[in-house]
């Protein structure tokens, strides 16, 4: 029996995986896309925001027709103690409006939609399927080995879009195991609520909807954050770390999540619901520098396997859906020319360069670099802060000039000026 042969064959129906195929089959290229999952979306996870500019730039006005949950016309910052929090947030009616600029979604419903997009262009879609290697002919990739009964196929070019601890990236070499200060993990619940109380609660109304991200004792102190994003009847609650403090602490991720669920600040707003859905998911961390090599001969890598997220901004969906369709127009080209080395397909690279992808993930090393260094972002500034906004707003006999000279005092004590002043040039220095 004759294995049949594709033009491309894309690895993971996420949205790096998806937008590649639309892509490429868009353009007429004959092109399957692998899925292990029952169905696209059935195990994808991510925290629940997706842009829609970027994701414009794959489909025009997709937004029109996708199952999206609300669009987000407002973020909030919540900066947790063990009793307090300091808010800072920003709400705009313009947000609410059409052209928006971003929508909380279910993956299980949003990418079953986005993989029926790329059939209806001309995809071939196959799910239940697991890849568990690479063909190879002289050294250059030329398909894949599935799950299947003879389930090899081949292809010009295999696009891996298979998650952040990509299987078939190791297969080829271009990296290994990755280890535990280089990824994050996330978990997250979804948990219904009736939509009328979850909006008098969020005080949200025609159809809009919040991001929540929670610092400080949201993860009591480590490096990362929770979130609670709104949808149209249920919340997406979670909380993710760097897996290397996990493991240093000893702390199971699920007692973390609920941990974070019950405390005051989050508590009342999530009474009254019932879990839905538990999930975990790792997410990559470190920006530029970590990024692997994302091509070889017949061979590229997108999304979270190329480890292209932007942890600070919440940005990995916009990279995903770009980087896919950048590897999806440099299989093209290489169709086009009939070359499928490494020398045509590092091309893929430049056009990254190109976009907002990687400047922004070179701006982001910096950041995480920086925060990883100082464990006191997230335990000593948070507590000097709510502690000072206790003392200003407690009303009392002691005039505001003492009040402000006890709080310097206190901090000093906490945190040295020079330390402070270090701290606040080393955080300029490593701004985006």
């Amino acid at each position: 029996m004759v294995a049949e042969k594709f033009d491309v064959i894309v690895v993971g129906a996420g949205l790096a995986g998806t937008s590649a195929a639309y892509t490429l089959a868009k353009a007429g290229a004959k092109v399957v896309l692998l899925e292990r999952g029952d169905f696209p979306g059935s195990k994808n996870v991510m925290g629940g925001i997706l842009y829609r500019q970027p994701m414009e730039k794959v489909i025009p006005g997709w937004w029109r027709e996708a199952p999206v949950e609300r669009p987000i016309s407002e973020q909030r910052v919540w900066i947790l103690t063990e009793d307090s929090m300091v808010t800072l947030g920003y709400k705009s009616q313009r947000f609410n409006e059409e052209p928006y600029n971003a929508f909380t979604v279910l993956r299980a419903r949003f990418d079953r939609w986005f993989a029926d997009q790329a059939v209806a262009a001309g995809a071939v879609l196959v799910t239940e399927t697991t890849v568990e290697d690479v063909l190879r002919e002289n050294g250059r990739v030329v398909g894949v080995r599935t799950s299947r009964p003879e389930g090899d196929l081949y292809g010009h070019i295999v696009i891996a879009a298979d998650g952040v601890n990509s299987l078939l990236a190791q297969k080829v070499g271009l990296h290994g195991e990755w280890p535990p200060d280089r990824v994050a993990i996330a978990v997250k619940e979804i948990i219904q609520l009736s939509r009328e109380r979850l909006e008098e609660r969020f005080g949200l109304e025609n159809g809009e909807g919040t991001a929540i991200e929670l610092f400080g004792e949201a993860t009591r102190g480590m490096m990362g954050y929770g979130f609670i994003y709104t949808n149209r009847d249920t919340l997406s609650v979670g909380v993710g770390v760097l897996l290397s403090d996990l493991i240093a602490r000893k702390i199971h991720p699920n007692e973390l999540l609920e941990g974070f669920k019950r405390h005051p600040m989050v508590r009342r707003l999530l009474e009254g619901g019932e879990a839905k859905e538990y999930m975990a998911h790792l997410i990559p961390e470190g920006g530029w520098p970590t990024v692997p090599p994302v091509y070889t001969d017949g061979f590229l890598v997108a999304g979270d396997a190329a480890m292209m997220v932007n942890g600070l901004f919440r940005e990995g969906s916009n990279f995903a859906a770009i980087s896919g369709k950048l590897a999806a127009q440099t299989a093209l080209e290489a169709l086009e020319r009939g070359d499928f080395s490494s020398r045509t397909l590092s091309s893929y690279v430049e056009r990254l360069r190109e976009t907002f992808i990687v400047r922004d993930l070179e701006g982001y090393s910096r950041v995480s670099r920086y925060a990883h260094e100082h464990p006191e972002l997230f335990t000593v500034y948070p507590r000097l802060l709510a502690e000072a906004c206790h003392e200003l707003m407690t009303v009392d006999s002691i005039p505001k000039r003492l009040k402000l000279l006890d709080i310097l005092r206190h901090a000093r004590q906490r945190r040295p000026l020079l330390a402070v002043a270090k701290d606040l040039v080393g955080a300029l220095r490593a701004l985006p």
